[in-house]
């Protein structure tokens, strides 16, 4: 009897850590086929949404009140003048054919001229793009870590105090706007305790070092909500995995504790997390405009916002394409990571 319960034990728990350990073996072509049915269907969805936004951007300039041609040239205008700067902006021509030429130059890099300073859109966004981009990246790496080691260490320690605390302050951040913590982190560490500058902004050509002490505050300030939101999903994902029966059968075995944590109840419990980020960037796009006006960041948040008090349509439409771009990218990417991840989740389950 007991020469043959060894063999059947062996092999359920080698049943059991298959979904882990030989999904590869046992589906070769999944992930792949995941990825690819991921990125298919983010391109059904990208493409209608990328048209739609587009075209109400532009047509909320095309019919907006205000009359660029008489803005730019000002009071002192004629209507002759007008209407010849008119159709230099090509604002005489009808609304399709706008849109149509606007798409078509967009398609090849050319996103128009602002009105008041002339300078091509695509030349300020450039300029602009590089402060935005290192914002939001080292706010997603902040999120990333804080909340990768807050989920990971309340899971580990559930129902103890240390849980408790970490869950308590996670939904403390949550309700704390990215602004207010912003004002909060200048008070703190560059007033009373002055570590890092109150705002402003150098390029990397000026030292690693000094052009990161610029992006701290406001990537903490843009982060932090992010980092929450990330620490209670990875908790509440991690916390089930650990209660399957495949851990039970990792330790069984003999497999290290770490490893069973950091890679199969990881990987298996990490896909709500992985959505919370994906929700959360387009918030760390949008969030910049907030943040580097509290900063006084040259970003393409400032860009925006400048461009939109006196009324620089070409600007606010390019800013707000490239924007729209980003959330798209990003969202693709999110698809991507999550459908290498589900397979595996729910062969473990």
């Amino acid at each position: 009897m007991t020469a043959v319960a060894t063999p059947s034990v062996q092999a359920q728990d080698e049943e059991v850590l298959a979904p882990l350990d030989e999904v590869a073996d046992l589906a070769p072509h999944s992930p792949a086929r995941g990825v690819l049915i991921a990125l298919g269907k983010g391109l059904a969805i990208a493409v209608p949404v990328l048209f739609l936004t587009t075209l109400i951007t532009f047509a909320l300039g095309a019919f907006s009140d205000q009359d660029p041609a008489a803005a730019v040239l000002g009071e002192v205008a004629t209507p002759a003048d007008v209407e010849r700067m008119r159709h230099e902006f090509g604002l005489d021509r009808p609304f399709y054919e706008q849109y149509g030429s606007w798409v078509w130059n967009a398609l090849h890099g050319d996103l128009g001229s602002s009105w008041f300073t002339n300078i091509p859109v695509a030349d300020s966004i450039v300029e602009r793009l590089p402060v935005s981009l290192s914002v939001a990246g080292l706010a997603l790496a902040i999120a990333l870590v804080l909340g990768a080691s807050g989920g990971i260490v309340a899971a580990l320690n559930r129902g103890r105090f240390v849980d408790r605390a970490i869950t308590a302050v996670s939904a403390a951040i949550t309700t704390v706007p990215a602004f207010v913590a912003g004002i909060g982190l200048i008070i703190v560490f560059a007033v009373l305790i002055p570590v890092f500058p109150t705002g402003g902004y150098v390029p990397i050509s000026a030292g690693i070092g000094l052009w990161a002490s610029f992006l701290v505050l406001p990537a903490f300030a843009l982060g932090l909500d992010a980092s929450a939101d990330l620490a209670r999903q990875l908790r509440t994902g991690l916390v089930g995995s650990l209660d399957e029966n495949y851990v039970l059968g990792a330790q069984v075995r003999g497999l290290p504790w770490r490893r069973v944590v950091l890679v199969h109840a990881l990987r298996n419990g990490a896909a709500p997390a992985i959505a919370v980020v994906g929700l959360h960037l387009p918030r760390l796009v949008g969030g910049a405009v907030i943040t580097e006006a509290v900063f006084q960041m040259p970003g393409i948040g400032q860009l925006t916002r400048d461009a939109a008090l006196r009324g620089d349509v070409p600007v606010i439409q390019g800013a707000l394409l490239v924007a729209v771009l980003l959330v798209l990218v990003s969202s693709l990417v999110v698809n991507v990571v999550l459908a290498r991840l589900l397979p595996a989740s729910g062969r473990a389950a």
